[in-house]
Order: C-alpha cells, then structure tokens, then sequence
C-alpha cells in the first residue's frame, strides 16, 4: 500500500474517533457533518502534501565556450 493511502487511513480513523467523541458530547448531526468534511479536506490536504514526490533538479546546462 502506497504511504498516501496508510495516511489517509490513519487520518480517517483519527476523524472518526473525533467524530464519534463529539457525538457523546451532544454535539448536534449537522455541526458532526461540518467537522467531518473539515477533516476529510484536511486529511486529504496533508496527505498529499506530505507524501508528494519532489521535482527531480533540473539538470545542468553544458558550459558554453569562452575561449573562442
């Protein structure tokens, strides 16, 4: 399994145990769903953001001629 889908598993089991404490807080359904779309966005966000692969460098130019 590639790193972005063991973090966004862990992230949505994180969101889930959030969720479900704030639904024993009496924390009304609709503010539950505003909370869980909130997590999902940023799960997804730092997710991808740390698992991206870096541009490779650019590779160097040859040095032109300067002793014409």
């Amino acid at each position: 399994m590639s790193s972005f889908g063991l973090y966004i598993i862990g992230f949505i089991v994180l969101a889930i145990g959030i969720l479900f404490g704030a639904s024993i807080l009496g924390v009304s359904n609709q503010w539950i769903a505003v909370i869980g779309m909130v997590l999902l966005g940023l799960g997804v966000i730092t997710g991808v953001a740390q698992t991206r692969r870096r541009d490779a460098p650019a590779a160097s130019e040859p040095p032109s001629e300067a002793n014409n």
